[in-house]
């Protein structure tokens, strides 16, 4: 696990002005040919259905609306393109593993996300979102799978940490880093995070400004 104490001030400090600024939707791609442009860096943020992932892109970047929350999984049905400041684009993918979405729809989305992480050369990383409180499933696992074979690079984000006892927070994450430690395209840290008391936000601000700055955004 990587804590804002093990982190040069001055990237937590880049994180908190990269996302300062403005945050702009900009595009929604139903379809592999509904595509925008491909154009500067870009982010994506994947995860099961109700993990928490539009609550997370909201905290980010300090918006109440940006991302589309509901209570309802399986909502986000197409790939939601954002602008953040000019500097990279931040892509909120589709929920994966909701049973009582019509399985055709399940197998559009599908295809649709593995043909992006395929052909997007922009992508600089996909940010996993695990709920912190039932760790890596299979389903996870399957999708890990793919990144792995596409060798698109990727990092676990924990979502929902308020919701975990303190004396399970460690095991938590030391038990996902295992778990990914021999995986080809994962990033080896762990970030738990909560949208709702905000821990982790400012840690995963900096991994992203990190990730920019190397690739000249």
């Amino acid at each position: 696990m990587t804590d804002s104490s093990e982190i040069d001030p001055t990237l937590i400090e880049a994180g908190r002005l990269l996302f300062a600024g403005a945050a702009d939707f900009f595009s929604a791609a139903p379809s592999l040919g509904s595509l925008p442009p491909m154009k500067g860096v870009e982010v994506a943020f994947a995860g099961r259905s109700n993990v928490g992932k539009s609550s997370l892109v909201n905290a980010l970047t300090g918006r109440t609306t940006l991302a589309r929350t509901s209570h309802t999984p399986g909502r986000t049905q197409q790939l939601n393109f954002f602008d953040i400041g000019g500097r990279f684009t931040l892509v909120d993918m589709p929920g994966y593993g909701f049973a009582a979405v019509e399985k055709a729809k399940v197998a559009a989305w599908t295809e649709l996300i593995h043909a992006y992480l395929r052909g997007r050369a922009n992508l600089a990383r996909v940010f996993m979102l695990i709920d912190s409180r039932h760790g890596l499933k299979a389903i996870d696992t399957d999708v890990l799978d793919g990144l792995d074979k596409a060798a698109v690079s990727y990092q676990i984000v924990l979502t929902k940490g308020d919701e975990l006892k303190k004396s399970e927070v460690e095991a938590r994450i030391r038990g996902t880093e295992a778990a990914i430690a021999r995986r080809p395209a994962a990033y080896p840290d762990v970030l738990l995070t909560s949208s709702r008391d905000s821990r982790g936000i400012p840690e995963l601000r900096a991994s992203i400004a990190r990730l920019i700055a190397e690739h000249g955004g």
